[in-house]
């Protein structure tokens, strides 16, 4: 049959349910609405957004509750810029998001056009990757094959694709490179030999190796890592975003504590360091190096993150890390480790950790206690940037990896509630929540009309301690009278209440269990308002 001309943005949407696209997030516009002709008849379903942030955040969700592509529409102007924010997000936590859009056909001699920008392309592209300008129907599709092959070949991180106007209304005949049953994919090195040697013998020689795994490793299953830590006597931090990867009942696990000043000793003490899909970065650490003075092994996929270390014996291997400890735990299978760390010295600093956490920010911990005790398996928990997800971070272990998405690097207000529901978008019958405190729920709020629309069983326990507190206790530290940091809040209850939602303020944590199991089933999102009173 021959190829059937369609005008070109109706032929993207089609490229992109050929590619195994399913679910894109947006909204439309006067600008963008040919990209919207070909959503339904390829397939497609869509999700509007209240606010190209809130689709952003969306996409962003969904990507990461299923390693696919988190694709989003929006218009030239406002709409990119709005989405700017998420694309920021997901270029930091390395997420495979791929924004298209509408651009104006021609900037440079008129003035004054709807949604006019300087430069577009430019002003995206400094919060992603790359932001390319498809100028005909072959750019288009060879920039979006570039996007997702590079999603599966490298570090994954936002991309954004514009097309003028023009060209998404002009008709175009299909991509001639047509997708039958699996895509072709690239062929790229995995792993080496001699990699898997050096850092097998290494770990040989090491009495006190230390295993430190981050979001890159997500990938590793808790058997891998479980036989690894046992052949070789390591001890294993994790980063926030790594937790899951090493099972919580491991007796040489020091937890997610790599920001606690103390655990720079620890690193001091070791005699091997082997990095494993962490960056290491400021919002890992929170001080400038992990503290340790031997030998580090870095296994990453990103060469920047094996670059311009200071270290003396410094090693870096880009590889898959799946592969490669896979086989370096097979060179182990002999090897009876003989290490110097001690379970119960271990068990000491953690303890001490959870005490720490605790006293920083109080009433916290027993919260997340009681709520990641009626939390069903395999809930995915989407957080934002509040005091309840900085101790959960710390003391909530979790039963397996990537299953905590966080707004790490970038550090962006807002995102839990929108990234939960294009979590829950991509994840239909299995448990999916959010967790975001009042400041960040007032930035997108809007986006609870759409887990209503959806009716999608997500509970957003929302943390209102009234006031921007972890500012205020930075400002105290610094000896700044606090200032800006409280805000007038509305009553939750009843704002989701008139979204439609279910809405519940908990007066003490056995009515939030319940609340939480209850919302797990109900027919669509459940706010669960809580405040310090409720551990008083």
């Amino acid at each position: 049959m021959a190829d059937q001309t369609r005008p070109l943005g109706a032929q993207i949407s089609h490229m992109l349910k050929d590619r195994g696209v399913d679910v894109i997030f947006g909204i439309p516009g006067v600008h963008n609405q040919e990209m919207y002709r070909g959503i339904e008849e390829a397939g497609i379903a869509h999700v509007l957004a209240r606010h190209e942030q809130g689709a952003g955040f969306m996409a962003d969700g969904y990507a990461r509750a299923t390693g696919k592509p988190g694709v989003a529409y929006v218009i030239t102007g406002p709409g990119v810029c709005n989405i700017m924010t998420p694309m920021g997000q997901a270029y930091s936590d390395s997420v495979p998001m791929l924004v298209i859009s509408s651009c104006l056909d021609e900037t440079a001699a008129r003035r004054g056009q709807l949604h006019q920008m300087k430069d577009q392309e430019i002003a995206a592209g400094t919060v992603c990757e790359w932001s390319e300008t498809a100028l005909s129907a072959d750019a288009a599709y060879a920039l979006i094959d570039r996007a997702l092959v590079e999603f599966e070949t490298k570090r994954p991180r936002s991309k954004h694709i514009q097309v003028p106007i023009a060209h998404l209304q002009a008709n175009a005949a299909e991509t001639p490179f047509r997708a039958t049953g699996e895509r072709n994919k690239p062929d790229f090195p995995l792993t080496h030999p001699s990699f898997v040697s050096r850092i097998a013998e290494a770990l040989k020689a090491a009495k006190r190796p230390i295993f430190v795994f981050g979001g890159g490793g997500k990938n590793i299953s808790s058997a891998l890592t479980r036989s690894l830590l046992a052949r070789s006597g390591a001890a294993s931090f994790v980063s926030y975003a790594g937790r899951g990867i090493v099972p919580s009942d491991q007796t040489l696990f020091f937890g997610a504590a790599l920001a606690r000043p103390e655990s720079a000793s620890i690193f001091e003490q070791a005699d091997l360091v082997v990095v494993v899909g962490s960056e290491l970065a400021e919002v890992d650490l929170w001080r400038d190096d992990l503290g340790q003075k031997c030998r580090t092994i870095r296994i990453d996929i990103d060469p920047e993150n094996l670059a311009g270390s200071p270290l003396a014996e410094f090693e870096g291997f880009l590889c898959d890390a799946v592969v490669t400890l896979d086989a370096v735990n097979e060179a182990l299978a002999d090897h009876s480790a003989n290490t110097l760390w001690s379970a119960e010295d271990v068990a000491r600093h953690r303890a001490r950790w959870r005490a720490e956490t605790d006293a920083e920010r109080p009433g916290i911990v027993p919260l997340c206690d009681a709520l990641r005790a009626v939390v069903p398996p395999e809930t995915m928990v989407y957080s934002d940037m509040t005091q309840f997800a900085y101790v959960a971070k710390e003391v909530w272990d979790m039963d397996r990896p990537g299953h905590w998405h966080h707004p790490y690097g970038f550090g962006t207000l807002g995102y839990a509630t929108p990234a939960a529901i294009g979590g829950a978008v991509a994840r239909r019958g299995l448990p999916t929540m959010a967790i975001i405190g009042d400041y960040g729920f007032h930035y997108t709020m809007q986006e609870l009309g759409v887990a209503v629309e959806l009716g999608l069983s997500l509970p957003i326990i929302l943390w209102d301690n009234g006031k921007l507190k972890e500012i205020e206790d930075s400002m105290v530290r610094a000896q700044i009278a606090p200032n800006a940091v409280i805000a007038r809040n509305p009553d939750f209850v009843k704002l989701a209440e008139a979204f439609g939602a279910v809405a519940v303020a908990p007066a003490t944590i056995a009515q939030m269990q319940e609340a939480v199991t209850e919302a797990f089933s109900a027919e669509g999102p459940t706010l669960i308002y809580l405040t310090p009173a409720v551990v008083a």
